[in-house]
């Protein structure tokens, strides 16, 4: 939370300029004049049905922008769908965000939406800058009177503003702060824009720890206080503080090109030795830190705690002979390989894996004896749900007690298996080691915070032979294509997680290069190697 008066503004004007809603300019005193926006969008008594049309679409446009233009925020509440909640967004557009003028310039509609941009100016305390955005609103129907009314979204004011979020200007309540990799560069949001979310939650955790002084800003403000800020505008710029990370900046670059190929996509790089994050990066790079807060089922790259569970157990050797059928049948559901694939009875338990055998693995569970000894594979080695302190918010996964076909599914990175491109990093970088070191974004040292620990190691044998497995993937298993770029002593493991009503699976990928591990997951992207796999081995070239 931010400090910052809650002044009313007079004095200011709002101009907005003719574009292709086919009016004129506006010239009014904020809190005065005539909106001119109440007028019904039909003389007629009879209520209208079906979507707006054009004639409707432009005049509902105009008069609301015209009402807003004009500060009046209780007439332009009224020509929205959501009158209640547009009105104090409205009004705290002057009163909060100290937005003095504004020039708004809309854009020919097309269809029902109106895209339109501001070209302001906020002022605070003597001090005033220029801000220019752009944002769309769309008219629908009433559902009650007939009437075309602005659709109200909280992106009709901003399109970063979400529901119960509001806009504020003033002076800072932390200073703003420059970030470093592990070798003293700077990171900023320009440069690599997928960290303009995390910056922004390591400055509100750690700004006022840093030794700078704060500013005056327009910023975002969450309707969650736990929250970070989001900073859309400095008039005054503070001290800033410097603050050191474990991210690397040549990594962090090929993490934000690698994801830019694909419409979702999420990877990160963990120092297997250190728990040390190298790289986060996400596209959309702004809003949502899916690549440590996601929730999703990991596919088949959760066979590398399934494999560490099996041969600790002693029910498989990596150059044992293991079963792999078409297809196997477990308390009622049926499980079986991509394509019906089999393999021959002589096979290894490495085929398998490299292979990515689902039935192999599940075929064994009844030899466990155990439903559970999954989910305590998963957290006694390799720390998963232990309530990781990376530095900012992050999920660290879930694999809870199942039994019966659920827990089948577990074996295989299905069912109720949640985990993110972080803790799926993490995974392989423990495979690497044989020990969890709990990823941190920041050093531990900086705030005393306690990380979680795992309570026991894989033993050398086990960890030895997990990592000849993966080592068989990249080399000519389902990960050969993916790493063929990549060099050093290296290893993979691939996914596809089945998503119910989603037509193509998502594309898991994990592989490790010397002392750097790194997963990526690609929302649609079909087989763990084709789209994923490029993301992890762009990662692992460029890190360190």
């Amino acid at each position: 939370m931010r400090g910052g008066a809650k002044v009313a503004m007079v004095g200011g004007a709002f101009v907005l300029v003719a574009g292709g809603l086919g009016y004129g300019v506006y010239d009014v005193v904020l809190g005065g004049g005539d909106a001119g926006g109440t007028e019904s969008a039909s003389a007629s008594s009879e209520v209208r049905t079906g979507p707006p049309g054009k004639d409707e679409t432009e005049k509902t446009a105009k008069d609301f922008l015209d009402a807003w233009a004009s500060g009046d925020a209780t007439s332009a509440a009224q020509l929205t769908n959501n009158e209640s909640v547009a009105e104090p967004l409205l009004t705290g557009y002057a009163e909060e965000a100290h937005v003095t003028k504004a020039v708004i310039t809309p854009g020919p509609a097309v269809g029902t939406k109106v895209p339109y941009t501001v070209k302001a100016t906020v002022s605070y305390e003597g001090r005033t800058k220029p801000w220019s955005y752009s944002s769309e609103l769309t008219v629908v129907r009433g559902l009650t009177t007939g009437k075309a009314l602005v659709d109200w979204e909280p992106t009709v004011i901003h399109p970063q503003l979400t529901d119960g979020a509001s806009l504020r200007t003033g002076e800072s309540s932390t200073a703003a702060i420059e970030a470093l990799d592990h070798d003293g560069k700077v990171l900023d949001k320009e440069t690599y824009p997928s960290l303009g979310p995390i910056l922004d939650s390591l400055r509100e955790k750690y700004g006022d720890t840093t030794g700078g002084a704060p500013g005056i800003e327009t910023w975002i403000e969450p309707e969650d206080e736990a929250a970070a800020d989001i900073t859309l505008l400095t008039l005054a710029k503070g001290k800033p503080g410097q603050l050191r990370t474990t991210l690397d900046a040549e990594a962090q670059a090929a993490a934000e090109k690698a994801v830019k190929q694909y419409s979702g996509a999420s990877v990160v790089a963990v120092r297997p030795s250190t728990g040390s994050i190298r790289a986060v990066a996400n596209n959309p790079a702004t809003g949502f830190n899916a690549a440590m807060q996601g929730k999703q089922a990991p596919g088949s790259t959760l066979k590398i705690v399934t494999a560490a569970m099996l041969l600790e157990k002693g029910l498989v050797t990596a150059d044992g002979a293991t079963e792999c059928p078409r297809e196997v049948m477990y308390q009622g559901r049926t499980f079986h390989n991509l394509d019906h694939f089999e393999l021959p009875g002589s096979s290894s338990f490495t085929t398998s894996f490299a292979r990515s055998c689902n039935t192999a693995f599940i075929k064994l569970i009844d030899d466990t004896e155990d439903d559970s000894a999954l989910p305590k594979e998963a957290r006694d080695v390799f720390g998963i749900g232990l309530d990781w302190k990376s530095g900012i918010t992050s999920f660290d996964g879930s694999v809870p007690d199942e039994t019966g076909g659920e827990a089948a599914a577990q074996y295989i990175g299905q069912g109720t298996v949640q985990m993110n491109a972080l803790t799926v990093a993490s995974i392989t970088a423990t495979a690497r080691t044989g020990t969890f070191h709990q990823p941190v974004i920041v050093p531990q040292d900086l705030d005393g915070r306690q990380l979680a620990t795992a309570s026991r190691s894989l033993s050398p044998n086990v960890t030895r032979q997990l990592n000849d497995m993966m080592r068989a993937t990249a080399s000519w298993g389902t990960g050969k294509t993916a790493m063929a770029p990549v060099g050093g002593d290296k290893g993979a493991k691939t996914g596809s997680a089945e998503v119910d009503g989603q037509g193509t699976s998502n594309s898991w990928f994990t592989g490790f290069s010397d002392d750097l591990a790194a997963a990526a997951v690609v929302q649609s992207g079909g087989h763990g190697g084709d789209a994923a796999g490029p993301v992890v081995a762009a990662v692992l070239r460029a890190g360190s």
